[in-house]
């Protein structure tokens, strides 16, 4: 038994290397071009997924291209899959922002907007927002999201993007192309922007109508 748990441990902390070398010599591009050797074995392409998961904040490529490696190798039967290792790659970011970026006029803001929103709306309107996933991981951190609303939010809000990408990722054509980024339809992200101006919208309104009446008492 301990010889199969420090074999594991062997094997993880291999495909952790690998992923890391492989992502310093390499664009996001050019790694899905060398998913062969993962994808090989079912059990070595999930250490790989999750290495890669874990360093890609350091890495700053987007979260959508794990959908899409995940979608080149599994298929569209991969979705639950691709949207674990999007959440998991949202923690780190999250979790470093709430431990040392509050404090301040924007921590304030922040941490007012999800008092009036909520935790899990605020996070689930800024992920269905096409703005870079590490900004929107950083703000919740920010303004004092709890983290289960904050991994809660996450899932229901980057679902969209994780369809997309394992779709895109299924596509031979798209990886052909070596079109990561633009893989994803841009219908896609105009009704993600609207269902989050939907969701904000009453917060919003109820915002703006304080400050009128206020002016209007003022006055």
């Amino acid at each position: 038994m301990r010889r199969l748990r420090f074999g594991a441990r062997i094997g993880v902390g291999a495909a952790l290397a690998a992923v890391v070398v492989a992502a310093a010599v390499t664009s996001p591009d050019a790694f899905l071009s060398h998913l062969a050797w993962a994808s090989a074995d079912p059990a070595r392409f999930a250490a790989v997924a999750v290495c890669l998961a874990l360093v890609r904040p350091l890495l700053a490529w987007p979260t959508t291209l794990l959908a899409v490696v995940v979608g080149y190798v599994v298929g569209v039967g991969g979705v639950p899959f691709a949207l674990a290792l999007i959440v998991l790659t949202s923690v780190p970011p999250f979790l470093f922002a709430r431990r040392f970026g509050r404090g301040g006029r924007v921590a304030a803001a922040g941490e007012a907007f999800v008092e009036r929103t909520g935790d899990v709306r605020s996070v689930v309107a800024s992920r269905l927002l096409p703005a870079p996933s590490d900004v929107v991981s950083v703000a919740a951190g920010v303004s004092g999201v709890r983290l289960g609303a904050f991994v809660v939010g996450t899932a229901v809000g980057e679902t969209p993007w994780a369809v997309a990408g394992v779709l895109a990722g299924a596509s031979a054509e798209t990886l052909a192309a070596g079109d990561v980024a633009g893989a994803i339809d841009l219908r896609l992200g105009v009704a993600a922007a609207l269902a989050a101006a939907m969701l904000v919208a009453p917060t919003l309104y109820e915002w703006y109508d304080e400050r009128r009446r206020s002016r209007k008492d003022a006055a």
